[in-house]
């Protein structure tokens, strides 16, 4: 599949915010008044110790239906439910499997030895009935995703529900990209390009 959409540097979310590891916000940038008096410093003061900040490059295709984050430290797909599953449900769909396999080879590229696959839902229906679909959702992707890389990986599977989205929740294009499941692993030394495997 290739990929067209916008590649964006952006730095990591505030520390202390809920969020599951390696999942991704949509969370703007806070404006800053350049005048503002606060942003001087006093006299007599000093600037805090330089820090490297992570950068996230962010690259979605088209439709929405991928999705894929690059850290210094972990890379993470999301991928609609809607292209791996039927409506309300966790069986895969025939094409699922190849999406699963183009992401695993993605992952082995980068000798993943810990691999987290994360179900979410949007907000419609129950709480019960989204965790229990999202985790059903995830058990079905690391079947898949075991039989590319064996079982000598370590998973961690877990269904999140409505928690976390990535998109609004009051229309159905922030829901359709709510209802998805992340696949993180974290970044190899031999990783190169960032560029979104093919299905």
């Amino acid at each position: 599949m290739g990929t067209l959409g916008v590649s964006t540097a952006k730095a990591d979310p505030t520390p202390g915010v809920s969020q599951p590891p390696g999942s991704t916000t949509s969370q703007p940038p806070p404006k800053v008044d350049p005048a503002a008096p606060g942003l001087k410093i006093p006299d007599g003061g000093t600037l805090a110790p330089a820090r490297v900040v992570d950068i996230k490059s962010v690259v979605e295709d088209l439709g929405g239906e991928e999705r894929r984050s690059d850290t210094s430290t972990d890379v993470t797909f999301a991928l609609q439910a809607e292209v791996l599953f039927p409506k309300d449900s966790h069986k895969l769909q025939p094409e699922a499997a190849a999406r699963i396999k183009a992401v695993a080879a993605e992952a082995q590229k980068n000798n993943a030895t810990k691999i987290r696959v994360f179900g979410f839902t949007d907000n419609l229906g129950t709480y019960e009935h989204g965790l229990k679909l999202s985790k059903n959702r995830a058990d079905m992707v690391h079947r898949e995703l075991i039989k590319t890389l064996g079982s000598n990986v370590t998973y961690e599977v877990r269904g999140y529900s409505e928690d976390y989205p990535i998109a609004d929740n009051s229309n159905e294009e922030g829901r359709k990209k709510n209802r998805r499941v992340e696949i993180t692993f974290p970044r190899g030394a031999a990783s190169g390009s960032g560029s979104t495997p093919g299905t």
